[in-house]
């Protein structure tokens, strides 16, 4: 199973906003897709996350690095 980027999920979550955009889509498709497009929000918004951590744990060991 390949990980897929934060890249790659915002721009899926933009082909599903304009898939929402659609005027003849069906209300129960229109929820699943809704669904389906927060949650690629929320994976990508772990990402985002992760990647602060990566960067707050990057510059405490260069202060630590720094202080000697």
């Amino acid at each position: 199973m390949t990980k897929t980027t934060f890249e790659e999920k915002l721009a899926h979550s933009n082909a599903l906003l304009e898939r929402l955009r659609t005027p003849d889509m069906s209300l129960e498709e229109s929820v699943k897709i809704y669904e389906e497009g927060l949650s690629s929000i929320k994976e990508a918004q772990k990402l985002i996350e992760e990647a602060e951590i990566k960067i707050k744990t990057i510059e405490q060991n260069s202060q630590i690095v720094e202080d000697k």
